[in-house]
Protein backbone atom coordinates (compact mmCIF):
# COMPACT_ATOMS: atom_id res chain seq x y z
CA UNK A 1 0.00 0.00 0.00
CA UNK A 2 1.39 3.59 -0.96
CA UNK A 3 2.16 6.05 1.47
CA UNK A 4 -0.38 8.95 0.70
CA UNK A 5 1.20 12.31 1.47
CA UNK A 6 -1.60 14.30 3.25
CA UNK A 7 -0.49 17.87 2.59
CA UNK A 8 -1.58 21.16 4.49
CA UNK A 9 -4.71 21.72 2.45
CA UNK A 10 -6.67 18.75 2.52
CA UNK A 11 -5.23 17.98 6.25
CA UNK A 12 -6.91 21.51 6.74
CA UNK A 13 -10.45 20.84 4.95
CA UNK A 14 -10.63 17.69 6.04
CA UNK A 15 -11.00 19.53 9.74
CA UNK A 16 -13.32 21.93 8.85
CA UNK A 17 -17.53 21.02 9.14
CA UNK A 18 -18.70 20.91 5.57
CA UNK A 19 -21.89 22.72 7.67
CA UNK A 20 -19.46 25.40 8.87
CA UNK A 21 -17.70 26.13 5.57
CA UNK A 22 -19.71 28.67 4.20
CA UNK A 23 -20.54 30.25 7.24
CA UNK A 24 -16.37 30.53 7.84
CA UNK A 25 -16.31 31.92 3.63
CA UNK A 26 -18.68 34.81 4.90
CA UNK A 27 -16.64 35.90 8.26
CA UNK A 28 -13.16 35.67 6.29
CA UNK A 29 -14.67 37.70 3.29
CA UNK A 30 -15.86 40.37 5.77
CA UNK A 31 -12.09 40.45 6.83
CA UNK A 32 -10.90 40.50 3.18
CA UNK A 33 -10.01 37.31 2.59
CA UNK A 34 -12.06 36.10 -0.57
CA UNK A 35 -11.07 32.54 0.17
CA UNK A 36 -10.76 30.15 2.91
CA UNK A 37 -7.23 29.22 4.27
CA UNK A 38 -7.20 25.71 4.21
CA UNK A 39 -3.70 25.48 4.19
CA UNK A 40 -3.12 27.86 7.64
CA UNK A 41 -5.52 25.31 9.30
CA UNK A 42 -3.59 22.51 8.38
CA UNK A 43 -0.29 24.08 9.63
CA UNK A 44 -2.06 25.00 12.76
CA UNK A 45 -2.85 21.43 13.30
CA UNK A 46 0.90 20.19 12.82
CA UNK A 47 1.82 23.21 15.12
CA UNK A 48 -0.48 22.01 17.75
CA UNK A 49 0.69 18.61 17.57
CA UNK A 50 4.49 19.27 17.86
CA UNK A 51 3.75 21.43 20.89
CA UNK A 52 1.75 18.66 22.26
CA UNK A 53 4.33 16.16 21.64
CA UNK A 54 7.22 18.34 23.20
CA UNK A 55 5.18 18.82 26.38
CA UNK A 56 3.80 15.58 26.75
CA UNK A 57 7.83 14.04 26.34
CA UNK A 58 8.87 16.82 28.45
CA UNK A 59 6.22 16.42 31.50
CA UNK A 60 3.75 14.18 31.35
CA UNK A 61 5.27 10.56 30.02
CA UNK A 62 7.99 10.50 32.58
CA UNK A 63 4.70 10.64 35.04
CA UNK A 64 3.28 8.17 33.91
CA UNK A 65 5.80 5.61 33.85
CA UNK A 66 5.25 4.73 36.94
CA UNK A 67 1.67 2.90 36.46
CA UNK A 68 0.85 -0.24 34.20
CA UNK A 69 1.15 0.10 30.74
CA UNK A 70 -2.73 -0.11 30.23
CA UNK A 71 -3.03 2.86 32.35
CA UNK A 72 0.08 4.16 30.48
CA UNK A 73 -1.70 3.68 27.44
CA UNK A 74 -5.20 4.90 28.05
CA UNK A 75 -4.26 8.35 29.67
CA UNK A 76 -1.87 9.22 27.28
CA UNK A 77 -4.45 8.92 24.32
CA UNK A 78 -6.65 10.93 26.63
CA UNK A 79 -3.64 13.97 27.78
CA UNK A 80 -2.89 13.93 24.11
CA UNK A 81 -6.19 14.67 23.01
CA UNK A 82 -7.08 17.28 25.75
CA UNK A 83 -3.79 19.23 25.63
CA UNK A 84 -4.12 19.27 22.15
CA UNK A 85 -7.54 20.25 21.86
CA UNK A 86 -6.62 23.07 24.37
CA UNK A 87 -4.20 24.19 22.44
CA UNK A 88 -6.18 24.22 19.30
CA UNK A 89 -8.82 26.07 20.97
CA UNK A 90 -6.23 28.41 22.46
CA UNK A 91 -4.94 29.58 18.75
CA UNK A 92 -8.15 29.35 17.62
CA UNK A 93 -9.28 32.08 19.80
CA UNK A 94 -6.34 34.03 19.24
CA UNK A 95 -6.94 33.83 15.49
CA UNK A 96 -10.38 34.99 15.74
CA UNK A 97 -9.38 37.77 18.35
CA UNK A 98 -7.15 38.42 14.86
CA UNK A 99 -9.64 38.68 12.35
CA UNK A 100 -12.41 40.68 14.59
CA UNK A 101 -9.91 43.16 14.83
CA UNK A 102 -9.37 43.24 10.74
CA UNK A 103 -12.53 43.11 10.04
CA UNK A 104 -13.25 46.08 12.56
CA UNK A 105 -10.52 48.36 11.18
CA UNK A 106 -11.88 47.19 7.32
CA UNK A 107 -15.03 48.81 8.35
CA UNK A 108 -13.99 51.80 10.11
CA UNK A 109 -11.67 53.07 6.96
CA UNK A 110 -15.02 52.55 4.40
CA UNK A 111 -17.39 54.34 7.04
CA UNK A 112 -14.58 56.92 6.66
CA UNK A 113 -14.72 57.15 2.74
CA UNK A 114 -18.65 56.49 2.75
CA UNK A 115 -20.42 60.24 3.12
CA UNK A 116 -17.40 61.61 0.84
CA UNK A 117 -17.82 59.32 -1.66
CA UNK A 118 -21.82 59.27 -1.75
CA UNK A 119 -21.49 63.04 -2.21
CA UNK A 120 -19.38 62.50 -5.32
CA UNK A 121 -22.14 60.26 -6.63
CA UNK A 122 -24.98 62.55 -5.69
CA UNK A 123 -22.81 65.10 -7.84
CA UNK A 124 -22.49 62.95 -10.77
CA UNK A 125 -26.03 62.14 -10.92
CA UNK A 126 -27.20 65.66 -10.81
CA UNK A 127 -24.63 66.55 -13.57
CA UNK A 128 -26.95 63.85 -15.76
CA UNK A 129 -25.55 60.49 -15.23
CA UNK A 130 -27.02 56.96 -14.97
CA UNK A 131 -26.49 55.56 -11.96
CA UNK A 132 -24.12 52.71 -12.96
CA UNK A 133 -21.75 56.00 -14.43
CA UNK A 134 -22.24 58.05 -11.48
CA UNK A 135 -20.73 54.40 -9.02
CA UNK A 136 -18.42 54.24 -11.69
CA UNK A 137 -17.40 58.22 -12.01
CA UNK A 138 -16.96 58.52 -8.32
CA UNK A 139 -14.02 55.82 -8.07
CA UNK A 140 -10.91 58.12 -7.22
CA UNK A 141 -7.74 56.83 -5.79
CA UNK A 142 -7.98 58.93 -2.65
CA UNK A 143 -11.17 56.09 -1.67
CA UNK A 144 -8.64 53.20 -1.74
CA UNK A 145 -10.32 50.48 -0.09
CA UNK A 146 -14.48 51.65 -1.31
CA UNK A 147 -12.72 52.58 -4.47
CA UNK A 148 -11.70 48.96 -5.04
CA UNK A 149 -14.79 47.32 -3.69
CA UNK A 150 -16.99 49.82 -6.44
CA UNK A 151 -14.63 49.22 -9.08
CA UNK A 152 -15.69 45.57 -8.33
CA UNK A 153 -19.62 46.56 -8.16
CA UNK A 154 -19.07 48.49 -11.84
CA UNK A 155 -17.36 45.64 -12.99
CA UNK A 156 -20.17 43.14 -12.73
CA UNK A 157 -22.72 45.59 -13.13
CA UNK A 158 -20.82 45.76 -16.99
CA UNK A 159 -20.79 41.94 -17.19
CA UNK A 160 -24.68 41.35 -16.75
CA UNK A 161 -25.07 41.60 -13.32
CA UNK A 162 -28.40 43.21 -11.44
CA UNK A 163 -27.04 46.70 -9.97
CA UNK A 164 -28.85 45.97 -6.77
CA UNK A 165 -27.23 42.36 -6.65
CA UNK A 166 -24.00 43.99 -7.05
CA UNK A 167 -24.80 46.57 -3.99
CA UNK A 168 -26.01 43.24 -1.71
CA UNK A 169 -22.97 41.71 -2.54
CA UNK A 170 -21.26 44.30 -1.46
CA UNK A 171 -23.22 44.81 1.91
CA UNK A 172 -22.10 41.45 3.21
CA UNK A 173 -18.40 41.90 2.91
CA UNK A 174 -18.68 44.40 5.90
CA UNK A 175 -19.71 44.23 8.95
CA UNK A 176 -21.41 48.19 9.02
CA UNK A 177 -24.93 48.73 9.47
CA UNK A 178 -24.30 52.39 7.95
CA UNK A 179 -23.01 50.99 4.40
CA UNK A 180 -25.92 48.39 4.77
CA UNK A 181 -28.91 51.08 5.08
CA UNK A 182 -27.27 53.12 2.68
CA UNK A 183 -27.47 50.33 0.11
CA UNK A 184 -30.90 49.00 1.11
CA UNK A 185 -31.61 52.81 0.93
CA UNK A 186 -30.53 53.23 -2.11
CA UNK A 187 -31.68 49.76 -3.79
CA UNK A 188 -35.22 51.13 -2.30
CA UNK A 189 -35.34 54.29 -4.09
CA UNK A 190 -34.09 52.70 -7.53
CA UNK A 191 -36.30 50.30 -7.46
CA UNK A 192 -39.63 53.00 -6.82
CA UNK A 193 -38.50 54.84 -9.56
CA UNK A 194 -37.89 58.13 -7.13
CA UNK A 195 -34.81 60.77 -7.44
CA UNK A 196 -32.07 58.92 -5.74
CA UNK A 197 -29.76 61.70 -5.85
CA UNK A 198 -31.57 63.53 -3.58
CA UNK A 199 -31.68 60.39 -1.52
CA UNK A 200 -27.71 60.23 -1.33
CA UNK A 201 -27.59 64.14 0.12
CA UNK A 202 -30.28 62.94 2.80
CA UNK A 203 -27.93 60.09 3.71
CA UNK A 204 -24.85 62.31 3.97
CA UNK A 205 -26.64 65.00 5.83
CA UNK A 206 -27.04 62.06 8.32
CA UNK A 207 -23.84 60.91 8.37
CA UNK A 208 -22.38 63.95 9.05
CA UNK A 209 -24.91 64.40 11.83
CA UNK A 210 -24.39 61.26 13.60
CA UNK A 211 -20.21 62.15 13.29
CA UNK A 212 -20.75 65.86 14.91
CA UNK A 213 -22.62 63.99 17.87
CA UNK A 214 -20.15 61.29 18.33
CA UNK A 215 -17.66 64.36 18.08
CA UNK A 216 -19.27 66.18 21.02
CA UNK A 217 -20.51 63.03 23.06
CA UNK A 218 -16.26 62.06 22.79
CA UNK A 219 -15.54 65.74 24.12
CA UNK A 220 -17.95 66.01 26.98
CA UNK A 221 -16.22 62.37 28.26
CA UNK A 222 -12.17 63.91 28.23
CA UNK A 223 -13.09 64.23 32.14
CA UNK A 224 -13.99 61.04 32.63
CA UNK A 225 -10.87 59.94 30.47
CA UNK A 226 -8.74 62.05 32.06
CA UNK A 227 -9.36 60.78 35.68
CA UNK A 228 -9.62 57.25 34.92
CA UNK A 229 -5.93 57.91 33.30
CA UNK A 230 -5.24 60.07 36.37
CA UNK A 231 -6.04 56.33 39.03
CA UNK A 232 -4.27 54.28 36.67
CA UNK A 233 -1.06 55.54 35.69
CA UNK A 234 -0.79 57.38 39.02
CA UNK A 235 -2.59 56.91 42.19
CA UNK A 236 -3.09 53.06 41.46
CA UNK A 237 1.48 52.86 41.19
CA UNK A 238 1.62 55.31 44.31
CA UNK A 239 -0.58 52.88 46.19
CA UNK A 240 0.86 49.42 45.64
CA UNK A 241 4.46 51.56 46.02
CA UNK A 242 3.08 52.63 49.42
CA UNK A 243 1.92 49.54 50.85
CA UNK A 244 5.14 47.72 49.44
CA UNK A 245 7.44 50.20 51.46
CA UNK A 246 4.58 49.67 54.89
CA UNK A 247 4.92 46.36 54.17
CA UNK A 248 8.62 46.37 54.74
CA UNK A 249 8.31 48.74 57.69
CA UNK A 250 5.78 45.93 59.24
CA UNK A 251 8.11 42.85 58.56
CA UNK A 252 11.20 44.69 60.12
CA UNK A 253 8.99 46.17 63.48
CA UNK A 254 7.39 42.40 63.65
CA UNK A 255 11.00 40.73 63.62
CA UNK A 256 12.50 43.48 66.07
CA UNK A 257 9.54 42.73 68.49
CA UNK A 258 9.67 38.90 68.28
CA UNK A 259 13.28 38.93 68.97
CA UNK A 260 12.57 41.55 72.12
CA UNK A 261 9.60 39.28 73.31
CA UNK A 262 11.21 35.67 73.06
CA UNK A 263 13.91 37.05 75.72
CA UNK A 264 11.45 38.36 77.86
CA UNK A 265 9.31 34.99 79.51
CA UNK A 266 7.05 37.26 81.66
CA UNK A 267 5.37 38.75 79.18
CA UNK A 268 1.37 36.96 78.28
CA UNK A 269 2.32 37.29 74.44
CA UNK A 270 4.56 36.78 72.13
CA UNK A 271 5.50 37.99 67.80
CA UNK A 272 6.63 35.57 65.33
CA UNK A 273 7.67 35.79 62.16
CA UNK A 274 5.51 37.42 59.74
CA UNK A 275 4.53 34.78 56.61
CA UNK A 276 4.30 37.83 54.15
CA UNK A 277 7.05 37.94 50.60
CA UNK A 278 7.53 40.94 49.75
CA UNK A 279 8.77 39.65 46.78
CA UNK A 280 5.46 37.67 45.98
CA UNK A 281 3.70 41.25 47.10
CA UNK A 282 5.99 43.35 44.31
CA UNK A 283 4.84 40.07 41.92
CA UNK A 284 1.09 41.01 43.03
CA UNK A 285 1.07 44.74 42.89
CA UNK A 286 2.66 43.90 39.25
CA UNK A 287 -0.18 41.54 37.82
CA UNK A 288 -2.59 44.34 39.78
CA UNK A 289 -1.48 47.23 38.17
CA UNK A 290 -1.60 45.08 34.66
CA UNK A 291 -5.40 44.07 35.16
CA UNK A 292 -6.12 47.81 35.95
CA UNK A 293 -4.59 48.83 33.53
CA UNK A 294 -5.99 46.49 30.79
CA UNK A 295 -9.65 47.17 31.84
CA UNK A 296 -9.10 51.01 32.48
CA UNK A 297 -8.32 51.35 28.47
CA UNK A 298 -11.54 49.41 27.48
CA UNK A 299 -13.67 51.31 29.83
CA UNK A 300 -11.99 54.57 28.31
CA UNK A 301 -12.71 53.30 24.87
CA UNK A 302 -16.26 52.95 25.98
CA UNK A 303 -16.88 56.02 27.34
CA UNK A 304 -15.02 58.10 24.92
CA UNK A 305 -16.13 56.08 21.54
CA UNK A 306 -18.41 53.58 22.69
CA UNK A 307 -17.29 50.41 21.66
CA UNK A 308 -14.37 48.18 23.26
CA UNK A 309 -12.41 47.32 19.62
CA UNK A 310 -11.01 51.11 19.61
CA UNK A 311 -9.54 51.12 23.07
CA UNK A 312 -6.58 48.38 22.08
CA UNK A 313 -4.32 50.99 21.60
CA UNK A 314 -4.89 52.21 25.10
CA UNK A 315 -3.80 49.70 26.75
CA UNK A 316 0.05 49.64 25.52
CA UNK A 317 -0.28 53.35 26.25
CA UNK A 318 -1.67 52.79 30.05
CA UNK A 319 0.41 49.27 30.93
CA UNK A 320 3.52 51.32 29.89
CA UNK A 321 2.85 54.28 32.13
CA UNK A 322 1.84 52.72 35.03
CA UNK A 323 4.66 50.53 35.07
CA UNK A 324 7.13 53.04 34.75
CA UNK A 325 5.62 55.19 37.45
CA UNK A 326 5.40 52.14 39.81
CA UNK A 327 9.10 51.73 39.77
CA UNK A 328 9.45 55.30 39.83
CA UNK A 329 7.41 55.66 42.89
CA UNK A 330 9.11 52.30 44.66
CA UNK A 331 12.57 53.75 44.33
CA UNK A 332 11.40 57.62 45.49
CA UNK A 333 9.13 56.21 48.76
CA UNK A 334 12.30 53.59 49.34
CA UNK A 335 14.66 56.27 49.83
CA UNK A 336 12.42 57.66 52.31
CA UNK A 337 11.42 55.09 54.22
CA UNK A 338 15.03 53.68 54.12
CA UNK A 339 15.66 55.32 57.56
CA UNK A 340 12.81 53.37 59.25
CA UNK A 341 13.23 50.02 58.15
CA UNK A 342 16.06 48.17 60.34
Amino acid sequence: MAFRIIFLEEFGEAFVPKRVAPYLREYLLKAGIPNTPYKFFGALFYLTAIITGALFIQYIYPYLLQYSQLVLLSASAVMWFVIQLSLATFFILLVYFYMDLRIYKRTKKLEEMLPDFLQVVSSNLKGGLSFENALWGAIKPRFSILANEMAEVSKKVMTGHDVSDALIELEQKYDSPMLRRSIDLMISELESGGNIADIIDRIVDNFKATKALKEDISASAVAYTIFIAAIVIIISPLLFSLSFNLLMIILSFVSKLSVTTGRVEALPFSFTEVAVDPDNFKLFSIMAICVISFFSSLIVSIVEKGNIKSGLKYIPIFLTGSLFMYYVFMNILSLVFKGMVL
